[in-house]
């Protein structure tokens, strides 16, 4: 099975309290974003040198309903991300990767007022459905404590969680989605610079989930 680990400007995300302390209010998507991220890379390598020598062939690969990650920034439409994100370029911004045929990620980030938000959209590709049925269920098991979201691909999830750093609080929701051979992860979180609380569980828990159908009708949309 291939591990798709989300790439290295995600997994070592600031806090919004510390990205405005390090920026001085100038909000940035994070550090190292130009890192390479070759795990991906090594691993598909090594994968495709195991089917080879097993005497596999390109059919599998040929039949997989996704080959390659769907664009990120276009997934979702404008006015989502402005009622999501207030404040953010609509754009977004694509984090780079070495492979953006395995994973490609935007992300958005706004502070308007004293309110920050941040979003983030991931297309991740496999070898198969039961490897990303796999990816998938090894993921549940880092993000405990969510529920099922039903009609959401094949199989959707997410969950909520409350960090609180410096007494400022910052909620921030996960959910991850499979269709096919393909897994959406949709990452979005925020805070309230002025009351040091954090948006309610279930502002959050919507605003990810709304984001997580637009990119997966997005994707479902590419396969024809």
């Amino acid at each position: 099975m291939r591990s798709l680990p989300l790439p290295l400007a995600l997994t070592a995300r600031l806090t919004p309290v510390a990205v405005l302390a390090c920026a001085g209010w100038v909000l940035s998507s994070g550090p190292d974003n130009d890192a390479p991220d070759t795990t991906a890379k090594q691993t598909q390598k090594s994968q495709s040198e195991k089917k080879t020598a097993d005497g596999g062939s390109s059919d599998t690969a040929a039949s997989k309903t996704y080959d390659a990650a769907l664009a990120p920034c276009t997934s979702v439409a404008a006015k989502t991300i402005t009622s999501l994100v207030p404040g953010a370029k609509t754009a977004g911004k694509e984090i780079p990767s070495t492979d953006t045929t395995l994973r490609r990620t935007c992300s958005w980030n706004a502070l308007k007022g004293f309110d920050y938000r941040w979003l983030d959209i991931s297309f991740e590709i496999t070898d198969s459905d039961d490897e990303a049925q796999s990816t998938f269920t090894d993921r549940l098991k880092e993000k405990s404590g969510g529920g099922d979201v039903p009609g959401l691909g094949d199989a959707g999830y997410s969950v909520v969680n409350l960090t609180t750093e410096d007494k400022q609080q910052t909620r921030e929701g996960t959910v991850i989605a499979r269709v096919s051979n393909a897994l959406v992860v949709v990452t979005y979180n925020g805070s309230d610079f002025e009351t040091k609380k954090a948006p309610s569980t279930d502002v959050i828990n919507k605003g990810a989930i709304k984001a997580a159908k637009e990119a997966v009708a997005a994707l479902q949309k590419s396969a024809g």
